[in-house]
């Protein structure tokens, strides 16, 4: 059986989600925003998912706003935010896309991180001052897993920005980590729900009473004026049933992926010459394992995992036929030759014993044979 060792870019839906959503595929398809019966039905399981989003996520009702992906949470907190209140804009340097490019559009300040991956407090301290109207800095990154300490980086700001409006991408954090609780300092939080065995084209933004983002979509009016649309019912009440799951399981599920993403680095480590491990775990999720791989390209090796039924990912984009290093690596002053050989295994909930075995045994060798070309 192939090994799936993906699931930081999506992961497979959970039965409970898959089951929650069919009947609002089926027969129960109703326009929530209408006023006959068949729309009450839809308003009525709308507001049961927004009750459960809520409590998963630490925020009330009328915090959660849904998107249709966790890239259109991010730049409705950065993007809505700065249209109401203008001001400067801080990222950390190792944001998602999402994020960055949120920030460029607004001629954001990036705020360094050190070697660990973690955000230079004292860097960002300099970079926040009374104009900043939002920090953005992520509760787990993307690529390497590494936990950022919000509540630190919340002491800096308001410190210094008392009204800078603080916004944590959460997409990554969610399948592991109590958002509820970490992501407590900020006062945006963004989620998606493919991330935790939820549909792809869903997510929520958490605003926090007191903080106004402006909306990027109008028409309609939906979700108070902050996201107009029609809803997709089917993939909120599924994406409810995922979270609710998650939070239920994820301590046994931390535990036990945890064992396995052990023993997977430190097989890889000590199997793969000059293997090097991004970050330390203590400060990383429970499902991360990122080294980086001297003297190889990312992108071949790939191939060859893909052929020995290992999939995987790379910290490097292929843009315009040229291989570039990850942003990340790059700020977190990983060299470049070492960074282009960047492989990111992400375990999840459905990860085994057998699929470490396989990976073990193709990694190496994939690795073997590309050295030896």
């Amino acid at each position: 059986m192939p090994a799936y060792l993906d699931n930081a870019a999506t992961t497979p839906m959970r039965p409970e989600a898959v089951d929650a959503m069919l009947p609002y595929l089926r027969e129960r398809f109703g326009n929530p925003s209408g006023s006959h019966a068949v729309s009450r039905e839809a308003r009525k399981a709308l507001d049961e998912a927004r009750d459960v989003v809520a409590e998963c996520l630490g925020a009330g009702p009328g915090e959660v706003v849904f998107t249709g992906s966790g890239t259109e949470a991010d730049n409705l907190a950065v993007l809505g935010v700065h249209a109401v209140r203008p001001g400067a804009v801080v990222c950390s340097a190792v944001e998602h896309h999402a994020v960055l490019h949120a920030c460029h559009v607004v001629g954001g300040r990036l705020a360094p991180v050190r070697s660990d991956g973690l955000v230079d407090l004292d860097a960002l301290a300099e970079l926040v001052d009374p104009d900043v109207s939002v920090v953005a800095v992520m509760l787990a990154n993307n690529e390497v897993g590494t936990i950022q300490p919000l509540a630190e980086v919340a002491a800096v700001v308001h410190d210094r920005a008392p009204h800078a409006a603080i916004m944590s991408d959460a997409v990554q954090a969610f399948p592991w980590l109590d958002v509820a609780d970490l992501a407590g300092p900020a006062d945006l939080v963004a989620v998606s729900a493919h991330k935790f065995g939820g549909p792809k084209g869903v997510g929520a933004l958490v605003v926090r009473r007191g903080t106004t983002v402006g909306p990027m979509i109008h028409g309609g009016g939906q979700e108070r004026d902050r996201r107009s649309g029609t809803y997709n019912v089917a993939g909120i009440v599924a994406m409810a049933a995922a979270m609710r799951a998650t939070v239920a399981e994820r301590q046994a599920t931390v535990a036990r992926v945890a064992a396995l993403r052990d023993r997977l680095a430190d097989g890889l480590l000590a199997a793969v010459p000059g293997a090097l491990e991004t970050g330390a775990r203590a400060t990383k999720v429970a499902g991360n394992c990122h080294l980086t791989l001297d003297g190889i390209e990312a992108e071949a090796l790939l191939v060859l995992l893909d052929a020995a039924g290992v999939y995987a990912s790379a910290g490097s984009a292929c843009t315009s036929g040229a291989v570039e290093p990850s942003h990340v690596l790059d700020a977190m002053g990983v060299p470049r030759g070492r960074g282009l050989g960047a492989l990111r295994l992400s375990l999840g909930t459905e990860t085994t014993d057998a699929d470490v075995d396989l990976a073990l045994e193709a990694v190496p060798a994939a690795v073997a044979r590309l050295r030896q070309d």
